[in-house]
């Protein structure tokens, strides 16, 4: 009869082999600390600190501060204060261009509180649209549309409503123009 040897091949050889360094690999972490004696690490010694000692010797006194005198004024007698001009309110100015009647119409409608949306407002949204107005012969915007978002709807459709708003806008407005309308919060 055959020794066992004889009967694998060297292959089959080859497989058992890795098989048991396998194992041997795979158990030895379980194995090593039950083998090892497990020793706490050593304590250090606890970190003191001192202060020093100030130097014996003491830093001589600063000298005294002296401030130059200053020249005084020759006194004058006291002249009365100028008559206060009555104060007259002035009519509001006509604005003198389009943009001018555009941006002081927009400052109306954002101080009575109908520009800048409240939900805008709320949410923190800032933004520009820049809106592309039609003015009639008469001054009177007959189309609007919204030729660049600011990227929120709320504040695009708060935009054309303040711009289809507009009335009787000067005869120097141009027929067709492109108007950035901001939306900023203070």
């Amino acid at each position: 009869m055959a020794s066992l040897h004889f009967l694998t091949t060297r292959n089959q050889y080859r497989l058992l082999l890795a098989l048991a360094a396998s194992l041997l690999v795979h158990v030895l972490p379980f194995v090593a600390p039950l083998i090892t004696e497990s020793r706490p690490p050593p304590a250090l010694p606890p970190i003191t600190a001192t202060l020093r000692e100030p130097p014996a010797v003491p830093l001589p006194p600063p000298p005294p501060l002296i401030l130059p005198e200053q020249p005084r004024p020759a006194a004058t007698p006291a002249k009365p204060p100028p008559p206060k001009p009555e104060k007259r309110e002035k009519p509001p100015v006509a604005a003198k261009t389009w943009t001018q009647a555009v941006s002081q119409h927009l400052k109306k409608l954002d101080a009575s509180g109908q520009f800048y949306p409240q939900e805008a407002i709320a949410g923190g949204l800032e933004g520009e649209v820049l809106v592309l107005i039609i003015i009639s012969g008469d001054g009177q915007v007959t189309a609007a549309r919204v030729e660049q978002g600011s990227g929120h709807r709320i504040l695009d459709d708060a935009a054309l409503r303040a711009v289809r708003s507009l009335r009787s806008l000067p005869a120097d407005a141009p027929r067709e123009a492109l108007l950035p309308v901001r939306f900023r919060l203070r």
